[in-house]
């Protein structure tokens, strides 16, 4: 970015961060845009300005799939995990070089098939007989149940 004065204190901020993600060639392409906002004081202080300039940017992203997906239906779904922030900003000449950091996070959403595997040689359960209970230990199951325990007192 060129400097037309000499600039004594450099403060950067960036913001409206737009960006959208797509595939292309069987990779995700996010292409999307922010301003920059230089504020900067030059003459010994006693003056200021701020200059602007929007960021243009393409990054594509490698995704690796199974062979056998289907990729005719997908949703890619990007999300900004971290706004564009200027962590470096020098005077370099009659020009600023800064460094943004920014991160994104990808989402890829669509059909799959899952194959679950399924055994036929379940284990038997235990069956426990009733025809060994006796009269005294019914009668004993019997009085010992109380039918209004869930009653409110």
């Amino acid at each position: 970015m060129k400097l037309f004065k000499k600039a004594k204190k450099l403060s950067p901020k960036t913001m409206t961060h737009n960006f959208k993600g797509f595939e292309e060639n069987d990779k995700i392409v996010i292409t999307g845009s922010f301003d920059v906002n230089i504020w900067y004081s030059y003459d010994n202080d006693t003056k200021t300005t701020v200059i602007t300039k929007t960021i243009d940017y393409r990054e594509v992203v490698n995704v690796s799939t199974r062979a056998n997906s289907d990729t005719t239906n997908r949703d890619i779904i990007v999300r900004s995990l971290k706004q564009p922030s200027c962590v470096n900003a020098k005077e370099n000449g009659n020009s600023i070089e800064f460094d943004i950091e920014k991160e994104l996070g990808i989402e890829i959403v669509g059909d799959t098939k899952v194959k679950i595997a399924i055994e036929d040689d379940e284990e038997p359960w235990d069956i426990i007989p009733d025809d060994n209970l006796s009269n005294e230990v019914e009668k004993e199951i019997g009085n010992s149940v109380k039918e209004d325990y869930l009653d409110k007192k």
